[in-house]
């Protein structure tokens, strides 16, 4: 029978059995990550890997105790019950193969419930979370060693509430609310499911995207067509953050009516990010004419971080986004993948002769700049002939990014950034040969449609960058000072609402999309005087 009327306590054995593995998962996970680097070529000296190795187990720590307490506390209890049925010499190597199972099936859960695919970004590969699982192993051969010197068995059972007391938090800081009286939102179209990118067209018409996969037309008098575009491609992923993602008109769609989408194609496990070109005759609510132009490789799993922002450059190329996948990230490094890339395409989705890359062996060549995470925000700055792109970071680090040809933007190798479990993605918020934001938001705002304010109803919102943010419920009005970029004002925070896209009407007003399962085209106006 298993030993009785010992000590030290049921307790006792439990919290020295969590500290110490809190404190191997910690170290593990930081090394995992940061050969995640190394294998980069990035350069960490020792003083650096300490450095990051004892921040994180301030910060990432009590994160992973969280997980590690209410997994051990499941899984102890289990071990020490079998162990009474099968006997007291099975103890140990239960406590040992439950810790290991049990820290396996907390994670599993926690990714299945926690929006981002992965949150412990060391256990992406089967030999992180194999290193994980040892690391929680050892506290499980801690807690069998301990609890054979415990009190009586009874007390086993007193394992059991310790699980309510993990739980994962997080600190919300609220931002500053600014008033302005100068402007009011109008609705001007409603019961929209999750819209995301917002167009006009010549005639008065505006279309929306909704992510699930469908193509709305807004009528020339601002009512919503009942029935959406038909036409659309048949292969779109609809799951998670992909699907339908923007609509982006031909310059000279009066004449040519065509019109470009960028949207996810594929299935959970092999997806990619695709461009279809189309035609939108007259007043038809058909697209006709409709083929894939371009189609990132290699396929991945997943529904996260799919980019999909475009805009055109004069010389008529299109720019068009895509993220790194979440899962990926360092993928967003290396050039012969389109992971975590701004691509620059002809209007047939062919590469331009003069792309940074164009040419070069093992290199897609369609990479205009590299090193991003997930840009959602794209315009073209006709006055400084400049590119203008924002990115989503991690826990903070969103960044306004200009883009250069054949840059790297640093991820993951630099951010300002910490994982969403508060561990560090990378020691670096700068790097040799990587380009620093000219703006960064931490913590985050989660950044998403943007628009450069060129209207004459606000004069003085003239030159901004119009910013919307889904996590911060507003816009930020954005101004360039000395080649940075200062964020002077949040607006319509009013609201509540997560801001999917922001756009400059040809009427000079400013239009908003929510992003709610009953979505909404805003309009803001300025407020008439007295």
């Amino acid at each position: 029978m298993l030993p009785t009327n010992r000590s030290p306590g049921i307790l006792y054995a439990f919290v020295a059995a969590l500290i110490l593995g809190t404190v191997l998962g910690s170290v593990v996970q930081t090394q995992i990550n940061l050969l995640a680097l190394r294998n980069l070529g990035v350069d960490i000296d020792a003083s650096t890997r300490l450095a990051t190795t004892v921040q994180d187990l301030v910060s990432f720590g009590p994160v992973y105790a969280a997980i590690l307490g209410v997994s051990l506390a499941a899984s102890q209890s289990l071990a020490v019950a079998l162990a009474k049925w099968a006997g007291p010499r099975w103890l140990i190597t239960l406590c040992v193969l439950g810790a290991a199972f049990g820290l396996w099936a907390a994670v599993r859960l926690v990714d299945a419930l926690a929006p981002m695919p992965t949150l412990i970004a060391a256990t992406r590969g089967g030999m992180g979370m194999l290193a994980m699982a040892a690391s929680a192993a050892v506290a499980g051969w801690v807690f069998g060693r301990l609890f054979v010197n415990s009190d009586s068995e009874a007390k086993a059972r007193s394992i059991v509430p310790l699980i309510g007391l993990f739980s994962i938090g997080g600190l919300l800081v609220p931002a500053e609310v600014q008033a302005d009286d100068n402007y009011q939102v109008e609705t001007v179209a409603d019961g929209l499911e999750h819209p995301w990118s917002l167009a006009f067209l010549p005639d008065g018409r505006m279309l929306v995207t909704e992510r699930p996969g469908r193509l709305r037309l807004i009528s020339a008098d601002g009512s919503l067509v009942s029935t959406p575009v038909a036409g659309l491609p048949d292969d779109i992923f609809a799951e998670g953050q992909t699907g339908l993602l923007e609509v982006l008109p031909a310059r000279d769609f009066d004449q040519s009516q065509q019109l470009f989408l960028s949207y996810s194609c594929g299935d959970a496990e092999a997806n990619h990010l695709c461009l279809a070109r189309a035609r939108l005759p007259g007043n038809e609510d058909r697209l006709v004419e409709v083929e894939e132009i371009f189609r990132t490789q290699p396929a991945k799993a997943g529904a996260a971080h799919f980019g999909g922002r475009m805009t055109w450059l004069p010389d008529e190329t299109l720019i068009l986004t895509f993220g790194d996948g979440f899962d990926y990230r360092e993928q967003a490094q290396k050039l012969d993948n389109h992971l975590g890339s701004i691509f620059r395409l002809n209007r047939d989705g062919s590469t331009p002769k003069d792309n940074p890359f164009h040419g070069q062996a093992e290199i897609k060549s369609e990479i205009y700049s590299y090193g991003h995470r997930n840009v959602q925000g794209l315009v073209f700055d006709p006055t400084r002939q400049r590119l203008i792109g924002h990115e989503h970071g991690p826990r903070g680090g969103d960044e306004i990014n200009i883009i250069a040809s054949g840059a790297n933007y640093g991820w993951p190798i630099a951010t300002h950034g910490l994982d969403y479990t508060w561990a560090h993605v990378t020691p670096f918020k700068d790097y040799p040969g990587t380009v620093q934001p000219i703006l960064h938001w931490t913590p985050s705002i989660a950044p998403s449609g943007m628009t450069l304010y060129d209207g004459t109803l606000f004069p003085e919102w003239q030159g901004s960058l119009m910013v919307g943010a889904l996590v911060d419920k507003s816009v930020h009005r954005v101004t360039f000072e000395d080649n940075q970029a200062v964020d002077q004002e949040r607006l319509f925070e009013e609201l509540d609402e997560r801001i999917r896209d922001v756009k400059t009407g040809p009427d000079g007003a400013l239009y908003l999309l929510t992003d709610a399962p009953d979505g909404r085209v805003l309009r803001v106006m300025p407020k008439p005087q007295p």
